[in-house]
């Protein structure tokens, strides 16, 4: 009898991309990494965090920007994390993909940043026409990198909004 073909599945690696929750617009005489989140934005910051809290994978990494509202949004889920200038705003998606290893990580990346930054890196992952996608507030999106027969994917595990919570 002839042994089943068996199907070779490489590395995968796990990037989750949540954009900061809502934050107060620019005040005058502060810049914008002193943005604070609204009372609504920490709600949805702790919606969003017990969510992933239940759904993040063993030895996450979690990278977060410099920027206040990015910091108190990753602060909700009650975990260690790094800052990393490259994730400030307006930053580019080359050192958001850089810094969080994609695709070649051994451990699943949570970055916490900001658009456009994250819905470009978005777009470049898909393989979309358009140069960013639009990405909630307080959103997550959640991709897969892997490689089967020879041909590297990328998957969308799943896309979350607080206000789905």
């Amino acid at each position: 009898m002839p042994r089943p073909k068996m199907t070779k599945e490489r590395k995968t690696m796990d990037l989750i991309l949540w954009r900061h929750a809502e934050a107060f617009d620019l005040a005058e005489g502060q810049t914008d990494l002193e943005r604070a989140l609204t009372p609504r934005g920490e709600k949805q910051a702790a919606r969003m965090a017990a969510w992933l809290d239940r759904q993040l994978p063993e030895g996450v990494r979690i990278l977060c920007s410099p920027a206040r509202r990015t910091e108190q949004t990753v602060q909700a889920l009650g975990r260690k994390y790094k800052l990393r200038s490259e994730l400030a705003p307006e930053g580019h998606v080359d050192d958001l993909l850089s810094v969080a290893g994609w695709p070649q990580s051994r451990a699943p990346i949570l970055v916490v940043g900001h658009q456009p930054t994250l819905g470009q890196a978005l777009s470049r992952l898909l393989g979309l026409q358009a140069p960013d996608l639009s990405i909630r507030k307080g959103a997550v999106w959640w991709v897969r990198s892997r490689e089967r027969e020879g041909i590297a994917q990328t998957i969308v595990v799943t896309v979350q909004t607080p206000e789905l919570l």
